[in-house]
């Protein structure tokens, strides 16, 4: 069990970047993964990328692969999205979550408040 905060969401245009951050406290065993999910109004929370906290390895969705980077900052225990070349369909509230690498949702133990990303066209 670990608390989450994200920070970074905003407005930016299509073809735009932001960059998404996720601070960690609490329990670091808990901390085997960490993962970014998006809901958009209307449809239901998608898995977006993943990353083994000790290993680094990381996963992607593929509707983001070669646009977003999933890293971390262990100094600062916290979790990066890096978000390129962003498009509308992007639009959504991101959420941290933790516990887990997998795209789904049930697996993950601690989750953040979320943070808007609006991509303008």
């Amino acid at each position: 069990q670990v608390q989450l905060v994200e920070s970074g969401g905003g407005l930016v245009q299509a073809g735009g970047s932001l960059r998404l951050s996720c601070a960690a406290s609490g329990r670091t065993f808990s901390r085997y993964g960490m993962g970014w999910f998006r809901q958009a109004p209307g449809k239901e929370r998608e898995f977006v990328a993943s990353l083994v906290w000790r290993a680094g390895s990381t996963y992607y969705a593929d509707s983001v692969k070669g646009r977003f980077t999933i890293s971390r900052d262990n100094a600062r225990n916290t979790v990066y999205l890096q978000m390129n070349s962003l498009k509308p369909e992007d639009t959504a509230i991101y959420y941290c979550a933790a516990g887990s690498v997998t795209a789904s949702p049930h697996e993950y133990d601690s989750w953040g408040q979320g943070t808007q990303v609006t991509v303008s066209s």
